[in-house]
């Protein structure tokens, strides 16, 4: 129509804000199958158990999944003597950090997160309209005090990734608790536990005890790392009753598909396997950090199933060409990006696999040795 103006739809402000998130590399030109190691991934695979449930549930895909979780609310319930009534699963707990942070932040609040948070949190605040508020962390460790310095009245949420990722660490349970107990009552404290399983420290805590008694700690978990289901996207969360009443308005009625709730029931299950593949991961570690210091590369203590290698600034050589290095051997690792292109993060991968990534790094730094 003559004079009418052109317009186009307008996203909300927040949204142009967001970086779309960019996946960890999974190919190398001309190679068939590379040694993926570059997003957190169980290298050794799901339990049998688990494989065999997913395969079971194939019989009934012409039927809608139980929108109330009851048989993977009550294996996760039993398996980590928790209440199933304040357990909710998801489709990863991306989706289960998303819906907390809708029901709960909305526009011109604060999510306050340490500088190394899980993306995605940050991509959910933006996406509501929050202002985002970064605390630096302190000797690859989040740091309590920075975060606290930094809660104002506009506060509403405060994600935790612990184990933090790409460090590695983690905060005591104390620690957590002195996080907490300096938050106001109105400021959520949202522990991202993906990597608990992992940890076998006396001093660590997933923050379930922490849940229950009181009425602003959320934790969310993960089936994609230790239980090896990361194509399925299931993840859980454990938070008070009111907290869970608001998510369940929002939450649609069939958010985790059936087979992935079978395959992850059958998984949380299958404790002895489980236990193997922790077992591997500090096996694994504990080689991988003595064999690369040895060549002069300092290796992030981690107690997740990655590790961050950092590169000394005059030794001549750069996160970048360690990347290519192992790329030419068909190794897939992940660059941090830092600004000083000095770090490199790498998944634990099979016996083999990091064998075949400790044989490239010795190559790559022999003439540096």
């Amino acid at each position: 129509m003559a004079g009418k103006e052109t317009t186009i739809p307008a996203p909300r402000p927040g949204v142009l804000k967001i970086r779309s998130h960019t996946q960890g590399a999974s190919k190398v030109e001309d190679l068939t199958n590379p040694i993926k190691l570059s997003a957190n991934e169980s290298s050794l695979g799901p339990s049998p158990a688990a494989l065999d449930a997913y395969h079971e549930a194939s019989a009934t895909l012409h039927r809608y999944p139980d929108g109330n979780q009851t048989a993977l609310r009550t294996a996760i319930a039993q398996v980590f003597d928790l209440n199933a009534d304040n357990i909710v699963c998801g489709n990863g707990s991306d989706e289960l950090i998303q819906l907390v942070t809708r029901a709960f932040v909305g526009e011109g609040d604060e999510v306050l997160m340490s500088e190394n948070c899980f993306v995605m949190c940050r991509i959910h605040a933006l996406a509501q309209g929050a202002e985002v508020v970064v605390a630096p962390e302190k000797n690859d460790r989040v740091d309590v005090d920075a975060l606290l310095e930094r809660v104002t009245e506009k506060t509403r949420l405060l994600p935790l990734a612990n184990p933090n990722n790409p460090t590695g660490t983690y905060l005591s349970a104390d620690e957590v608790c002195r996080l907490h107990d300096g938050l106001p009552g109105k400021v959520i404290l949202l522990l991202d536990a993906a990597y608990a399983e992992f940890v076998t420290a006396a001093d660590y805590c997933s923050g379930a005890d922490l849940v229950l008694s009181n009425d602003n700690v959320v934790m969310t978990r993960s089936f994609s790392k230790v239980f090896g289901l990361s194509a399925l996207r299931i993840g859980w969360a454990y938070m008070p009753t009111a907290m869970l009443n608001a998510l369940q308005r929002i939450r649609t009625p069939f958010n985790a598909n059936g087979p992935a709730m079978a395959a992850a029931a059958a998984a949380v299950r299958d404790t002895a396997y489980a236990d193997m593949i922790r077992q591997h991961n500090a096996r694994s570690l504990e080689t991988i950090s003595k064999r690369l210091s040895v060549l002069g590369l300092h290796v992030v203590p981690s107690v997740a199933n990655f590790y961050l290698i950092r590169f000394p600034q005059d030794c001549g050589m750069s996160a970048t060409e360690a990347c290519r290095h192992l790329q030419a051997e068909g190794i897939i690792p992940r660059p941090t990006g830092s600004d000083n292109d000095t770090e490199l993060r790498i998944t634990v991968g099979s016996d083999a696999e990091n064998e075949a990534v400790l044989r490239t790094f010795e190559t790559f730094m022999k003439p540096f040795v």
